[in-house]
């Protein structure tokens, strides 16, 4: 963990992202008393749209149809 003080943040602050980017924790401190924390960014996930099987998986018309095989393994 990186631990500096406001004015050295100011002065080191591309430093500090690089470190952030490596993995690095990074605290910035005023009068030594912990204010802040440079973090990764994470993009937020993006709005998925259906549609991208279509025409590609088929189900079966019998799909959800009674099997004796699976129903004999219930009874047994």
């Amino acid at each position: 963990m990186v631990k500096v003080n406001m004015h050295e943040a100011k002065s080191r602050l591309s430093e500090l992202v690089a470190l952030v980017a490596q993995g690095e924790q990074v605290v910035i401190a005023r009068n030594g008393d912990p204010v802040a924390e440079i973090v990764p960014f994470i993009p937020a996930p993006t709005n998925r749209q259906g549609g991208q099987w279509k025409g590609k998986a088929r189900i079966p018309a019998d799909f959800d149809a009674p099997s004796k095989e699976i129903e004999d393994l219930f009874e047994a």
